[in-house]
């Protein structure tokens, strides 16, 4: 189960490193980072800093250095972007906040919030080290990690009846039944981040959704990439590396929720 672990944690940290990675390219922040604030100054010089902090956490969680700190920062500090970034700008600036598509970009930033936050619960926890009061702060923001994720599974899935003709084009042509595998998918997505909160056959639920999510990612955001890699900023990159990422914190929930039912039944 550890190996099992350690190659989820590595699939969230490589996902999130190619999701930032293009910052330094575009000298700005990706739209699932922080959205486009008027006015704002020095945007390359954060975009730089937020993009060599984030990949240097990434390192350090897959080198297992201070993993009782890291993996927290990284967490507080996505929480922080999304809730004092995106929120903010989808209540009182963009123009179509009142559509669920408008806040998608950023809800990815929260799904990975979360995912930072199941990285730090798979680390054995030392409670002879002493720990800020921030540390600690943030310690207790590792239960909610699944949440944040599932939040975000579940939006996406009912955006998947609310927008089903534009999502439908994204299946493949060599799959037959576009509308059905686009409802299908919506009723997965709804029905996985539900029970994920809800903690309902928790280890299956989420492996099966891991792998729905990693299908994807070979079926539909591997094949755009070759298509077109570099237009509209790189965007199928990140796509497919953020469905990388989203897929091993699936399997970190699951892999979690299954050591704490083996270590209940010893």
């Amino acid at each position: 189960m550890e190996k099992f672990t350690k190659a989820a944690r590595f699939a969230y940290c490589l996902g999130l490193t190619g999701m930032v990675f293009p910052q330094f390219f575009y000298k700005e922040f990706g739209a699932n980072f922080l959205p486009a604030w008027p006015h704002l100054p020095l945007v390359p010089l954060w975009a730089y800093l937020f993009t060599t902090i984030t990949i240097a956490a990434c390192i350090a969680i897959v080198f297992e250095k201070r993993t009782g700190i890291v993996p927290l920062f990284l967490g507080g500090l996505l929480l922080v972007m999304y809730c004092l970034g995106d929120v903010p700008y989808e209540l009182f600036i963009d123009p179509y906040n009142k559509h669920l598509g408008s806040w998608a970009d950023g809800l990815k930033e929260l799904a990975l919030a979360g995912g930072a936050f199941v990285v730090a619960g798979t680390f054995q926890r030392n409670a002879n080290i002493t720990t800020s009061s921030s540390i600690k702060l943030l310690e207790k923001l590792i239960p909610f990690g699944p949440v944040f994720f599932s939040i975000t599974m579940t939006l996406y899935g009912v955006a998947h009846f609310l927008y089903t003709q534009p999502i439908s084009t994204l299946v493949p042509n060599w799959i037959s039944g576009h509308m059905f595998w686009t409802y299908f998918a919506g009723v997965a997505l709804i029905c996985s981040g539900v029970a994920i909160v809800l903690r309902i056959k928790l280890p299956i639920i989420a492996t099966l959704l891991g792998i729905m999510i990693l299908i994807w990612l070979i079926i539909i955001h591997i094949p755009s990439v070759i298509r077109d890699p570099f237009g509209n900023k790189s965007n199928s990159i990140v796509s497919a590396f953020s469905a990388l990422a989203f897929s091993g914190i699936a399997f970190m929930i699951a892999a979690r929720s299954a050591k704490k039912d083996h270590d209940f039944q010893d």
